[in-house]
């Protein structure tokens, strides 16, 4: 039987995550009494079989003042024999204050205050979770079915899984940088097909732009020392504790040049199966609309 601790801050997903454990066949309880935790545990034997197999146990800043007890709890349980992970869902402030405003909900630690005095509580209280955390899934910039797809990979198909999700983003210049990049690349030194007539009404999507852009020596050098370097600074970033990474491309406006070389990096570095990867093109149909 598994065993997995849902936790993190509020507006992170953790709800979202129990339920689709709860898709996957595990046996939910959310916000459980801390004082009951470990009589749950013990109980777990009893409860297994065909109709259990697995178990997912929510727990959050709404524990109140018991929160500040569970880190002797667990460490009672690991010495008592339990086999248990915890999977801790995390997001940037900002991400998590625009969910609040959206949703129009308060945060539970900011009572009439600010959101953001409520995350900044809120994260001091949960941190030594996010130290033991087994999984830490920061659902930032993941959408609905991606963060669907990092479950079902840790807690159903079982697979290998880093703490990191990596974003590559393909970007136009005249359109801003992108405000959550954390590495920013210049590719507007590349042949553009911009000026090629037959080029010009398609994107870095099509195989003709893209084939276009990569038939160049000083692209695919370009490709090659690109994918050497993030390769190096991925692992490094991982041992610092960085969960999320943001590589932007940028190209004038974020069509031809910037999409095939976001393409041809994610490509190569998909390769590499121990981290989460995702490829979003932000301004590829800009032009396009903008004329509509």
């Amino acid at each position: 039987m598994r065993f997995v601790i849902v936790t993190g801050l509020s507006g992170a997903g953790k709800t979202a995550a129990l339920k689709m454990l709860e898709d996957a066949h595990y046996f939910c309880v959310d916000n459980l009494p801390i004082a009951l935790l470990e009589k749950f545990a013990s109980l777990m034997p009893e409860i297994h079989g065909e109709d259990v197999q697995n178990v997912a146990l929510g727990i959050d800043a709404r524990s109140g003042r018991a929160l500040g007890e569970l880190e002797v709890v667990l460490d009672r349980m690991k010495d008592s024999g339990y086999d248990f992970q915890i999977l801790f869902m995390d997001a940037e402030d900002k991400v998590l204050v625009k969910r609040y405003k959206e949703t129009r909900r308060s945060h539970p630690l900011a009572r009439s205050g600010r959101v953001d005095d409520g995350i900044r509580l809120e994260r001091e209280k949960m941190e030594f979770l996010r130290k033991r955390a087994d999984y830490i899934i920061d659902t930032s910039r993941l959408l609905t079915r991606e963060l669907r797809q990092e479950i079902e990979k840790i807690f159903v198909k079982n697979e290998k899984f880093h703490n990191m999700m990596i974003s590559v983003l393909s970007f136009g210049f005249k359109y801003g940088i992108p405000v959550d990049a954390d590495l920013v690349f210049d590719v507007r030194f590349l042949p553009n097909p911009y000026y090629v007539d037959e080029l010009r009404p398609q994107t870095g999507l099509d195989e003709s732009v893209f084939n276009f852009v990569m038939d160049n020596e000083v692209a695919r050098s370009f490709a090659d020392k690109l994918e050497d370097m993030i390769s190096f600074l991925i692992p490094n970033y991982v041992s610092e504790g960085k969960t999320s990474l943001v590589i932007a491309i940028g190209c004038t406006g974020g069509k031809h040049r910037s999409v095939t070389i976001a393409r041809e990096l994610y490509g190569r570095l998909t390769k590499n199966t121990e981290y989460g990867f995702r490829l979003e093109h932000r301004d590829v149909e800009k032009d396009r609309l903008l004329k509509k």
